[in-house]
């Protein structure tokens, strides 16, 4: 049975270790924080597979689930992929790209899965999205637009664009293919915590049907819960909202005509697209153990991480110098 060496059983990482203990794996946890180990007690697992230094576990575990704060990831991660590891960690991969590059380059060297936990990849409504995006169904695609807002706690880790604004930057990513060839953005501090809590990233995405327009806009203040992605191609339109369980997508067959000089706006089929209720942690979850049994390349290895971090240095780099960056 395959061993598994969960770090980290905070806020994110206690849901991990409720799917993790689902799965048919040997598990391990390790959390510095001992009173946060009562949740693994109470899942039923053994004293003797908790502790609050990693090193007790790290060399009898096939593999590592790294669910600590994003400063620690760089280390820690090629700590495990240089001892012979497989590892997921949760995005980001790091904060610098140029350490992405480095662990993603390192697990390729070591021939070790690297995933990133991109966990929109793995939510049928993303898959549905992207092939029928892929299959031309939409037309070209002439703009995507995401929202990932809502009141709620800040991270301490990171600012708002690296904590959600990287999930849709991924997810269009995947979508498209490539990452962007030029990113505006606008970062703002009302908290004064001395990093972003609201954003909105202007992307370009240079495909050979034409140039895409993308927007993202992330912040911790707007009342409620949104989760919202717009796909709008010359042929077929869709909105999926994240929230809804099983029916988040549907599609508009709107179109604009010619009239004359003008454009008249015709609206047309309304579709409601099921999906799956799976949830997406399990799914990336599974696939990670999946991925170290048949040694088959990660759906978020690496260098989507890579990518991802990519694009929001770039947006850093826009906000501070009030210009559009070419990446």
């Amino acid at each position: 049975m395959t061993k598994i060496l969960l770090l980290g059983v905070g806020r994110w990482g206690a849901n991990h270790l409720r799917v993790l203990n689902s799965l048919p794996i040997d598990l391990f946890v390790v959390e510095t924080d001992p009173r946060r180990l009562e949740a693994a007690k109470k899942l039923g697992l053994h004293e003797n597979r908790l502790a609050t230094d990693y090193q007790r576990f790290a060399s009898e575990v096939d593999g590592a689930v790294i669910v600590t704060p994003a400063q620690s990831h760089f280390k820690l991660c090629s700590e495990f992929l240089s001892a012979g590891k497989d590892v997921f960690v949760e995005k980001p991969i790091t904060l610098v790209s140029s350490e992405a590059r480095q662990l993603a380059e390192l697990a390729e060297a070591r021939e070790r899965i690297l995933q990133v936990g991109h966990i929109f990849r793995f939510d049928p409504a993303s898959l549905w999205l992207r092939e029928q995006i892929q299959s031309g169904e939409f037309g070209r695609i002439q703009i995507l637009k995401g929202n990932f807002s809502g009141f709620k706690r800040p991270r301490n880790d990171s600012g708002v664009m690296f904590a959600d604004s990287i999930h849709f930057v991924d997810l269009f990513n995947f979508f498209l293919g490539p990452m962007p060839s030029k990113v505006s953005a606008s970062l703002h501090d009302f908290m004064g915590r001395g990093m972003d809590d609201a954003s909105l990233l202007s992307m370009e995405y240079a495909l050979p049907a034409g140039n895409v327009w993308a927007t993202i806009e992330t912040n911790y203040f707007v009342p409620g819960k949104f989760r919202d992605v717009v796909v709008i191609g010359d042929k077929l339109s869709a909105v999926c909202d994240y929230n809804s369980a099983q029916y988040k997508i549907k599609t508009y067959q709107n179109r604009h005509v010619p009239e004359g000089r003008d454009f008249k706006a015709v609206e047309g089929t309304v579709t409601q697209i099921e999906s799956p209720p799976e949830e997406p942690l399990l799914a990336e979850l599974r696939a990670f153990i999946h991925s170290i049994a048949s040694r088959e390349k990660a759906r978020a290895d690496g260098w989507a991480g890579f990518e991802s971090v990519k694009v929001l240095e770039a947006a850093v780099e826009s906000a501070r110098e009030g210009k559009t960056v070419n990446i």
